[in-house]
């Protein structure tokens, strides 16, 4: 399986609390909320042609928890999302040892870099990451991420929890696809090429 990471980011790269001003408060963060004034129908659309793809889930802590709180409560069969999410296996990145109640839910070995590498090798199309950043971070350090989806909203914030915080490895992209929603959300697709390549501007 490929490993895809898709996201959902402000302008200036944050990645904390989109859905819901209370959804992630760590830190003091306060500015909660920033995705669902411009989540329109073409947004919905790219996001449930990602979830099409997908044959497992890998997720981090927090977003599992969030997502396990609202997830299992969607019964309709129609919903191209909830289904995918309720019936693949999940594979949970977690350090707590408390039970992991959602059907098909399945807490990940210490070892992340392995436990991931293995489910690569399994047959299938795409292992996803959903959000998760420090998740996100600990993948891109291990060199992992085949794939970005990132929709990159508009709005700065200036302050949060950032998906390519300091630290993350130098990495080049291909992008393989851009799109921009009628609210100015654009969506964008890269493809990992490994090291990045330098130059010089010579005038």
């Amino acid at each position: 399986m490929r490993l895809t990471l898709t996201t959902f980011l402000t302008l200036d790269g944050v990645v904390q609390g989109p859905g819901a001003p209370d959804e992630d408060r760590s830190a003091g963060f306060d500015l909660g909320g920033w995705v669902p004034p411009h989540f329109d129908e073409s947004v919905g659309e790219h996001m449930t042609g990602i979830f099409e793809r997908a044959d497992a889930f890998l997720l981090g802590r927090r977003t599992y928890d969030i997502f396990a709180a609202w997830w299992p409560n969607v019964t309709d069969e129609a919903d191209p999302i909830g289904t995918k999410l309720n019936r693949l296996p999940k594979y949970v990145a977690t350090t707590r040892t408390d039970a992991l109640t959602w059907s098909g839910a399945e807490r990940l070995d210490d070892d992340l870099a392995k436990a991931v590498t293995a489910l690569k090798e399994q047959p299938g199309r795409e292992l996803q990451v959903h959000g998760s950043g420090r998740l996100a971070r600990s993948l891109m350090r291990e060199g992992l991420i085949d794939t970005y989806h990132l929709l990159i909203f508009p709005v700065v914030l200036g302050r949060g929890e950032r998906l390519f915080a300091d630290g993350v490895p130098p990495t080049g992209l291909r992008l393989t696809d851009s799109r921009t929603s009628g609210t100015g959300v654009t969506m964008t697709t890269y493809e990992n090429t490994g090291a990045p390549v330098f130059g010089s501007v010579e005038g």
